[in-house]
């Protein structure tokens, strides 16, 4: 992404999209609300505050990001890394680790 002279100032310094697409439980896909998408947003939202970054970090629901497969899925701009948490303690690693301190958390970044 290339940011042009004149642009406005971006609202957040990092947006979150999680995905909480929800398919019939006989989908071959499958979907991330039925692999807890709802409850990882739940969970990026509450540390995200519990972490001080409310206005400065958002977390949105979205639809389908096309890698049902591997859900639950959140992206992360305006870097666009893509992880896959399952567990509260992963939504806890990503919010100390990416969102604080600016890092990365290579065990669960999908690729």
């Amino acid at each position: 992404m290339s940011k042009l002279s004149g642009d406005p100032a971006p609202f957040f310094r990092m947006h979150l999209f999680v995905c909480t697409n929800r398919r019939p439980n006989d989908h071959p896909f499958g979907s991330c609300a039925a692999r807890n998408g709802e409850q990882i947003r739940d969970w990026l939202k509450a540390k995200a505050a519990q972490a001080g970054l409310k206005g400065d970090v958002c977390v949105t629901k979205s639809g389908c990001l096309s890698r049902c497969d591997q859900g639950p899925v959140v992206v992360v701009y305006p870097e666009g890394i893509w992880y896959s948490p399952k567990t509260e303690q992963d939504v806890e690693e990503i919010v100390s680790t990416h969102l604080i301190k600016g890092g990365r958390v290579p065990r669960l970044m999908l690729r």
